[in-house]
């Protein structure tokens, strides 16, 4: 099971979740209004929980209802044609 960044990183982006991941699995690219954490990558360590200032990450089970898209939509994100990091 992977977390998830919800919809309190539109527009965000912090970036503070991506100097605590260990594995760089939050990923982004000029021009994304969020960050997306890879779910093939994420090995659930929850480091980037807590950090977060907008308590925009979940784990995937605990994503709340109005916010199930984002389960998706951090899926279905191309990581192969972004980098991990804060890349705004």
């Amino acid at each position: 099971m992977a977390y998830v960044i919800g919809k309190a990183c539109v527009d965000v982006m912090d970036g503070a979740c991506v100097d605590v991941c260990p594995v760089d699995c939050i990923y982004s690219k000029p021009g994304d209004n969020q960050l997306f954490i890879n779910p093939e990558e994420c090995i659930d360590c929850a480091a980037c929980e807590p950090v977060c200032p907008e308590n925009a990450i979940f784990e995937e089970d605990d994503v709340p209802d109005d916010q199930k898209e984002f389960v998706k939509i951090n899926e279905e994100y191309d990581y192969d044609d972004s980098e991990p990091g804060h890349n705004v």
